[in-house]
C-alpha cells in the first residue's frame, strides 16, 4: 500500500514522540514492502515561534489533502497569557473541526508487565480492555455563545447537542460494540441536564437498531466512581465532549501512566486524526524522558481505523508487548530501582521487535 501521512510534531514532547512513531512506521514500511510520504507541518506554539497563526493555512490545507495524520501534542506555557483564540491549544480545537472529526476514540486497557504501575490492585485492574468514544465537535468546547458578556462581565460556555450529531457518533460506538463485546454504556448527566437527557433519547434510539447490542445509561459520577472500582466490566463508553475527556484522562491513570493511551479522531469516511492523549509536558520537553507508546498505538489504530489493515496495527501491538516484555521502560512506567530508557531507545526496541 501507498499513503501520504502529515506529521504535526507539535510542542514539548510532541516531536519526540513523532520521531520514534515514525521510526516504527518506516520499519514496517521496509518489512512489508509500503510506501510512505511523509510532510511534517507546524502547529501551536511550534507555528506561533515562527510568527505564524497557531494552525496555518498551509498546515492545515496538508491535513485535509493527507491520507492520514499523525499529531504529537500541542501546548506551550510560554503562550498562556494569551487570549484562548490566539494560544496553540486553539490550533487543536480548529484542526479537529476543519477535518471534521467528530468520533474520538480512546482505548484503556492492561498490558502485562504493567501491573503494578497504576493506583490499582492488579486484581482489580486485570482484565480491563476498554474503549471510550467521544463525541469531539459538540458540547462546551464548541457551543456558542462563549466568552465574556460586555455588559455584564458574566463569563459564558454553552453545552448544545442536535440530534444528527449525537445520532452519528453514537453509530460509531455501537458498530464498534458489535466488533468487540457487544456492551454499551452511554454517560450522561441526565438528572440535571436537559441536553443530557436529549442525548439519552437519541442514544436509546439509535439503539434499537442494534439489538445484539446491550445498551445502559450511567451518570457520569457514578460512571466515574465504577472505573476505579471495576474497571474490567466497561467494553464501549459513548459519552459527550467534556465527559470523554475526563473519563478516557482517569482511564489513562488507571493503566498507570497517561503515556499509554492512544487515540484516533475520525471524519464520516474513516480518515482520522491520531494523536496520544497526553499533553505537551514541557517539563521533560528535550530530555529524552518521554514515553512514545501511546504515539506509536495511535499509529497502530490509524492502520486499523482508516487503512483497514487490522493485521499490521495487531502486529504493532504485539511488538508493544514484546518490547515491555523484555524490560524496557520510561520513566512513567519503570518502577522503583529501575533504570528508565530514553524515548528512542523504546522507539528502537518497537521498530526491532517488529
Amino acid at each position: 500500500m501507498k499513503a501520504h501521512i502529515v506529521l504535526l510534531p507539535g510542542d514539548g514532547i510532541g516531536p519526540e514522540v513523532v520521531a520514534a512513531a515514525r521510526r516504527v512506521l518506516e520499519e514496517i514500511g521496509t518489512a512489508r514492502g509500503h510506501t510512505w510520504t511523509f510532510t511534517s507541518k507546524p502547529i501551536g506554539g511550534a507555528a506561533l515561534q515562527k510568527n505564524l497563526p497557531p494552525l496555518p493555512d498551509d498546515t492545515l490545507a496538508a491535513a485535509l489533502a493527507a491520507d492520514a495524520v499523525l499529531l504529537g501534542a500541542v501546548g506551550d506555557p510560554a503562550y498562556e497569557k494569551l487570549p484562548p483564540s490566539e494560544r496553540p491549544e486553539s490550533a487543536l480545537l480548529k484542526v479537529r473541526r476543519e477535518l471534521g472529526v467528530f468520533a474520538n476514540l480512546r482505548p484503556a486497557r492492561s498490558w502485562p508487565g504493567l501491573e503494578q504501575s497504576g493506583p490499582l490492585k492488579p486484581e482489580v485492574f486485570a482484565g480491563t480492555d476498554l474503549i471510550v468514544v467521544r463525541e469531539l465537535l459538540g458540547g462546551l468546547y464548541y457551543g456558542e455563545p462563549r466568552g465574556t458578556d460586555p455588559a455584564t462581565g458574566a463569563v459564558v460556555n454553552t453545552m448544545r447537542y442536535t440530534r444528527p450529531e449525537i445520532e452519528r457518533v453514537a453509530h460509531v460506538a455501537f458498530r464498534l460494540a458489535r466488533k468487540r463485546r457487544r456492551d454499551l454504556v452511554s454517560v450522561d448527566k441526565a438528572n440535571v441536564l436537559e441536553v443530557s437527557q436529549f442525548w439519552r433519547t437519541v442514544v436509546t434510539e439509535v439503539g434499537r437498531g442494534y439489538p445484539d447490542v446491550t445498551l445502559s445509561h450511567q451518570l457520569v459520577d457514578s460512571c466515574a466512581m465504577k472505573l476505579a472500582l471495576a474497571p474490567a466490566g466497561f467494553d464501549v463508553v459513548l459519552t459527550e465532549n467534556m465527559f470523554g475527556d475526563i473519563l478516557s484522562d482517569e482511564a489513562s491513570m488507571l493503566t498507570g501512566s497517561i503515556g499509554m493511551l492512544p487515540s484516533a479522531s475520525l471524519d464520516a469516511n474513516g480518515k482520522g486524526l491520531y494523536e496520544p492523549i497526553h499533553g505537551s509536558a514541557p517539563d521533560i520537553a528535550g530530555q529524552g524522558k518521554a514515553n512514545p507508546l501511546a504515539m506509536i498505538l495511535s499509529m497502530a489504530m490509524m492502520f486499523r481505523y482508516t487503512f483497514g489493515k487490522a493485521d499490521i496495527a495487531a502486529r504493532i501491538e504485539r511488538a508493544v508487548r514484546s518490547a515491555l516484555a523484555a524490560g524496557l521502560r520510561t520513566a512513567d512506567i519503570a518502577a522503583k530501582g529501575i533504570k528508565p530508557c530514553a524515548t528512542a531507545d523504546m522507539g528502537t526496541a518497537v521498530a526491532k521487535a517488529l
